[in-house]
């Protein structure tokens, strides 16, 4: 790989208060190493080090707002309470001294969330229509009032972020979780304001992206992560056509949206027909927002799990030239890198210093010593 063909990965990018040193991202994946969710110094260590290894922007794991069901998963951290803050402050501090950004990924499960899991074990899993997929109930539908208390937990969520030094934050709005899951017409089965529509099942996201404009401000950046897939469904679509996109993207942008995470599983698989352009390059052409791309990237097959990283089967180490073609195309403007940068936190450099010879590859032994 040429440093030319590389070299707008390398450039700066700047939208509202978050200049970034080059167009890299460390994409969100969940990791349940916070006993009592509570991020640790070990969490700590292990932000910084992805920082010191010169990536332009970090998103965290997801972490789950203050709502009673936002939680799925055991040992995950929170983004609520005094203990849980102060831990990541700590986090933010050691990654702003290693001269790099971050922005909390903020979190709610929806009906993925099972009775047994903390903090209140009996709370089942709240969602548009009780349906963790269609044809299978799970926890209950909530009401006008539970969709507002879960819309100012979002927000509160962010406004503390931005108090304790965070950069920037993002919404997570893929992957089958809640606000995916009013999107998607499998398992928003509503015949409210909430339901029907795609404008009408967008509004749940708008709601919350409004209400995150309001505490945080006009300038502080907000990223918006969405899916065609869900976990539930590798093969479902969100949007048919990409005059579907237009109409979920415009309405989100205008609600306060700055940058879009277009999350897909292999980057380099077109979205639609007639085009090559993947899902962020999509997103790129019908909104004038920055995209992040993210995919598989750095690796010759996809992940096979969603929740942790305890992902079966082994991805080698690939180039990245395609990629670049579409980033010096201008289809994207930021690259998330996941499990290449989970399991070497010199991605980064070795890319930029043509050491790819040098890239650990993806497999439970890299795992095992993950840091």
């Amino acid at each position: 790989m040429s440093n030319n063909n590389a070299a707008k990965l390398f450039k700066s990018f700047s939208s509202g208060t978050l200049n970034l040193k080059n167009r890299t991202v460390m994409a969100p994946m969940t990791r349940t190493f916070s006993p009592n969710y509570i991020p640790t110094d070990d969490v700590a260590k292990y932000y910084r080090r992805r920082a010191e290894g010169n990536v332009g922007l970090i998103i965290t794991e997801g972490t789950f707002i203050s709502h009673k069901a936002a939680n799925g998963y055991e040992r995950v951290p929170a983004i609520f309470g005094d203990e849980a803050l102060a831990g990541w402050k700590h986090v933010v501090d050691e990654v702003h001294a290693a001269g790099g950004k971050i922005a909390p990924q903020l979190w709610h499960v929806g009906s993925v969330r099972k009775e047994g899991i903390g903090p209140d074990k009996e709370v089942p899993g709240y969602s548009p229509s009780g349906l963790y997929k269609p044809g299978a109930p799970n926890g209950v539908a909530m009401s006008k009032a539970d969709i507002d208390d879960v819309v100012a937990s979002f927000a509160q969520a962010a406004a503390d972020a931005k108090a304790i030094g965070f950069d920037a934050i993002e919404v997570h709005g893929a992957h089958g979780y809640l606000v995916d899951q009013f999107f998607w017409e499998g398992t928003n089965q509503r015949n409210d304001e909430y339901g029907g529509s795609l404008e009408n099942r967008t509004r749940f996201g708008v709601e919350i992206v409004k209400a995150i404009r309001e505490k945080v401000g006009k300038d502080f950046p907000i990223i918006f992560r969405f899916s065609q897939w869900k976990q539930q469904d590798y093969n479902a679509k969100l949007c048919q056509t990409p005059e579907e996109l237009a109409t979920f993207l415009t309405l989100l942008s205008d609600a306060g949206v700055d940058i879009f995470h277009a999350s897909t599983r292999r980057f380099w698989l077109p979205e639609f027909e007639g085009s090559d352009l993947n899902l962020a390059g999509w997103t790129k052409k019908l909104i004038n927002k920055p995209v992040i791309t993210v995919g598989s990237v750095g690796l010759d097959s996809d992940f096979t799990g969603e929740g942790s990283v305890d992902l079966a089967g082994t991805s080698n180490p690939t180039g990245i030239e395609g990629l670049l073609t579409r980033l010096n195309n201008d289809e994207f403007d930021l690259v998330a890198i996941g499990r290449a940068l989970l399991v070497d936190p010199e991605w980064v450099n070795k890319i930029e210093h043509n050491k790819e010879d040098e890239i650990a590859p993806f497999n439970k032994e890299a795992l095992m010593k993950l840091s």
